[in-house]
């Protein structure tokens, strides 16, 4: 995987149209606005102009801020961007930009960059969110109790309207980055959010994704720099007619998942290092000493730690479980079955191991060389091993198909996770359970939040 990179430049966005905004009221110019609220759109003709006359109305007669709307067409192939300019020549606090490339990431990122107002905020062009939501997300960061804040359907509170398909993708997938990524977010990809605009100047040059992944990885990448983070459960309505290929952006979901597991996501808290500290910077401290002997303690089943250590196990490896068998299925006509799984075996021992590394913080000390290669040889056998002997008994009972090849891979799998999670609690999560570690160890640089911690708060709706 890439690493992701620190961009201090800003960001420039090819073929990008602007249409004038209009002033708030007759006195007010583009100074005067507290909340910009950008609706990305891509082939949205039939209910843009619908949504946005809604939400102009609902500023209009029922928030107490002063806002402005920015319709961002990404690319619209239908009449979008003709009804967009029209808009923003009619209504009062309306304004249309189009960028010539499609992704909901791009768009926030141009517009949030460019922005004026104190608080930048964005929603669906479906207004599938209750708008009475809007004041209770902005209002902490005007106040500035909290730097981001973000609409949750899975919180105490919040109630939603969705098919049982979307729900379990919806649940599965924040399930995914909690506990791969740790993040304390309990809804990753709910369309509403906001954040201040100094926030944003910190924050959007370290978000690499410009599509669906955008979402959670500013919550991610916010939630790790020490940005306090606020919920607001909401009202819901699923829209019948949303444009999402599901399979496609699960599949890049998963990949960026992936990314941001690994240590390369973390290198650009390094170079925040050598930079002046602000009020949302988190403060670098020496780490101390390793003791020249650790003391093994047990740790049982019941304990936080290893609930910890499973929560984490459980959720790389649904990563790494499904990017295998994507693997297989690919390489499987070429290469045949046996070859096939091995190449997609090794493939993701590879970045499973790494993954799991760079979470325990063993990435950069800890083990020595020579244990972590013995770690990851282990791991790799015991994948390889129960995958190979899956695959032989599918064979042996008649059945050869793709289908049955994969169920057998995925109880595979599963048995062979149960030997990993074993490798991994010895000598990648804990390693103060072995002899091998290193007793004269550099001190390293912890990051600190300046404030207590990452603070979630939920406001009922």
């Amino acid at each position: 995987m890439a690493p992701t990179p620190v961009r201090d430049t800003p960001f420039k966005v090819a073929a990008m149209s602007v249409t004038q905004l209009h002033p708030v009221d007759s006195t007010a110019g583009l100074a005067a606005v507290q909340v910009e609220i950008v609706v990305p759109v891509y082939n949205e003709a039939e209910q843009l102009e619908a949504s946005i006359a809604t939400l102009s109305a609902y500023l209009a007669s029922s928030f107490p801020f002063t806002a402005s709307i920015t319709i961002a067409d990404n690319a619209s192939t239908d009449d979008t961007w003709q009804i967009a300019s029209r808009l923003a020549d009619t209504v009062p606090g309306v304004k249309a930009v189009r960028l010539g490339q499609k992704g909901r990431g791009r768009a926030l990122k141009a517009t949030w960059s460019e922005s004026s107002a104190s608080v930048v905020a964005y929603m669906d062009v479906d207004l599938a969110t209750g708008l009475d939501a809007l004041l209770p997300l902005v209002a902490p960061l005007l106040s500035g109790h909290s730097d981001v804040a973000i609409g949750t359907r899975l919180a105490p509170g919040a109630r939603v309207v969705r098919g049982a398909r979307r729900e379990f993708i919806s649940r599965g997938y924040n399930l995914l980055v909690r506990s791969a990524l740790r993040s304390a977010c309990t809804d990753a990809q709910c369309g509403f959010k906001a954040m201040r605009r100094d926030a944003a100047t910190q924050l959007l040059p370290l978000v690499v994704d410009d599509e669906w992944f955008f979402d959670t990885e500013v919550l991610v990448t916010a939630q790790r720099i020490g940005l306090r983070i606020h919920e607001v459960p909401v009202d819901w309505v699923d829209d019948t007619d949303s444009r999402v290929a599901i399979a496609q952006t699960a599949w890049k979901d998963l990949c960026g998942v992936t990314r941001l597991a690994l240590p390369s996501s973390h290198r650009w808290e390094k170079e925040l290092a050598g930079r002046p500290p602000t009020r949302h910077r988190p403060v670098l401290v020496e780490a101390p000493k390793r003791a020249d002997h650790l003391e093994r303690q047990p740790v049982s089943a019941s304990s936080p730690v290893f609930t910890d250590d499973l929560m984490r196990f459980a959720g790389i490896g649904a990563v790494s479980t499904f990017s295998h068998l994507a693997l297989f299925s690919a390489l499987r006509p070429r290469l045949g079955s046996y070859r096939a799984n091995a190449v997609a075996i090794g493939m993701c021992s590879v970045g499973n191991t790494a993954a799991h590394r760079g979470m325990s913080g063993t990435a950069s000390h800890g083990l020595d060389r020579r244990h972590r290669l013995t770690a990851a040889t282990a791991l790799l056998g015991a994948s390889l091993g129960c995958t190979t002997a899956g695959l032989a008994v599918t064979r042996a009972l008649g059945f050869r198909s793709r289908g049955a090849e994969l169920a057998a891979l995925t109880t595979a799998n599963m048995a062979a996770a149960c030997i990993r999670f074993g490798i991994l609690r010895t000598w990648t999560f804990r390693p103060e359970f072995g002899a091998h570690l290193s007793t004269d160890q550099p001190a390293v640089d912890v990051p600190v939040p300046s404030r207590p911690s990452t603070e979630m708060t939920r406001t009922p709706s």
